[in-house]
């Protein structure tokens, strides 16, 4: 049995990938060999979505799940807003959706995410 790692994808590595940066392309390679679960918290799509390509219909198939902004995560954001000043509410929820999926956040910008991960102590996150 293999261990996958699981991934949270922010806007920000979304839009990395779809330009061909290499360093989010490895995410969606470790995927396609069974190495890495992906998920894409849903509220990223409407910062990322700019209208319909084949390069993005492709980056959603090879995502293991579009997570839904369940009430779970968005308690969890919710309060981290809260407490976190300056934290944005997309930024939030993907830390909460790591936090609550057991995943490690991926980022373009890994500045955007520290006030965020001293809330969620468990978190990692990696940038390019």
């Amino acid at each position: 049995m293999t261990l996958a790692l699981h991934f949270v994808l922010d806007s920000g590595a979304l839009i990395a990938a779809e330009r061909h940066d290499e360093w989010a392309l490895r995410y969606f390679e470790l995927r396609a060999r069974g190495l890495a679960r992906l998920t894409i918290p849903r509220v990223c799509l409407v910062e990322w979505w700019r209208g319909r390509t084949d390069r993005r219909e492709k980056m959603l198939e090879a995502a293991s799940v579009v997570e839904p902004l369940g009430e779970d995560i968005a308690k969890a954001a919710g309060v981290a807003l809260a407490k976190v000043r300056g934290a944005t509410a997309v930024d939030a929820v993907v830390m909460a959706t790591a936090a609550l999926r057991d995943g490690v956040v991926v980022t373009r910008d890994v500045r955007d995410f520290a006030a965020l991960a001293a809330h969620f102590a468990g978190v990692r996150v990696f940038g390019r």
